[in-house]
């Protein structure tokens, strides 16, 4: 029982997955010369989400794409910009948490202090190497 009189939570065994710190995103965010791309992806084993945090310098763009399994939060770190659909643009700035969802069709632009963002998204299933004509048969 615990100090508030509700139960207390189940001991985890040795090999239970500990809660951690991944990184400082407000470091990263922070970083003038940051290069194009990923300064940060998620990588441990046994996860069941992908994350990534993107820099975009000034006055570049992720052109439109259309994303057709995947539902994607996106959380603005730093700097400005926008994001595009077929319904129009709407601005992006620190703090704006946008959800993409699967099927959309969206591009994002860096405004002139370029754009750096947090994706967290579902895991994609591991490539599988197949025989020809088995792609859609089950085991």
């Amino acid at each position: 029982m615990t100090a508030d009189g509700s139960e207390a939570p189940d001991t985890p065994g040795e090999d239970a997955p500990l809660p951690r710190i991944l990184c400082d995103t407000a470091a990263l965010a922070a970083l003038d010369d940051a290069p194009a791309g990923a300064l940060w992806r998620l990588a441990e084993s046994g996860r069941q989400l992908d994350a990534n945090v993107v820099r975009i310098p000034p006055g570049q763009r992720v052109d439109t794409h259309r994303e057709p399994d995947l539902d994607v939060l996106l959380l603005v770190l730093a700097g400005d910009g926008a994001l595009t659909a077929p319904d129009g643009s709407r601005p992006l700035s620190a703090g704006a948490l946008a959800w993409l969802p699967h099927g959309s069709t969206r591009g994002l632009a860096a405004g002139t202090e370029g754009l750096t963002y947090l994706t967290v998204h579902r895991r994609r299933p591991g490539m599988r190497i197949q025989r020809r004509g088995t792609a859609g048969e089950r085991p």
